[in-house]
């Protein structure tokens, strides 16, 4: 069974895999419907695996996970209160996690690139933060 560590390293292979994949934010603008939507799904996922580091940090210290309508909101709050994220990551990370929700709960037809280019022109920036605080807590 694999560490904590390299179960947290297979989630950063499949974000950096992600990451690669999105356009330059000056490009959103010329893409296509089902383009659009790609950026919109990487979006999501690239969400999805920074909540998928915070559960396994969290069960793997024995914190029960956050449980309701609300646990997503939570999730971070508990990662804050942890130690595990900083407040600055946790404010640039909830960016992600209101585009995810929004991304949930909508229809395609209401993905608009303006809304997509600040996501895009800012996730290696917050992904660069968010490894910095996961390791700086790892390494405690």
């Amino acid at each position: 069974m694999a560490n904590l560590k390299d179960k947290i390293e297979a989630e950063y292979e499949n974000i950096d895999k992600l990451i690669l994949e999105l356009p330059v934010k000056d490009r959103l603008p010329f893409l296509e419907f089902l383009q659009l939507a790609g950026v919109a799904t990487i979006l999501h996922n690239f969400y999805n695996g920074i909540e998928n580091i915070l559960k396994l940090i969290i069960q793997e210290n024995h914190i029960p996970l956050p449980e309701g309508g609300s646990w997503h909101k939570e999730l971070l709050n508990l990662a804050v209160e942890k130690k595990i994220i900083t407040e600055l990551t946790k404010y640039q990370v909830g960016e992600y996690l209101a585009f995810r929700h929004f991304f949930c709960h909508a229809y395609a037809l209401d993905l608009y690139a303006e809304r997509l280019e600040p996501l895009v022109e800012n996730i290696k920036e917050v992904y660069l933060n968010f490894k910095n605080d996961i390791s700086n807590f790892l390494n405690k």
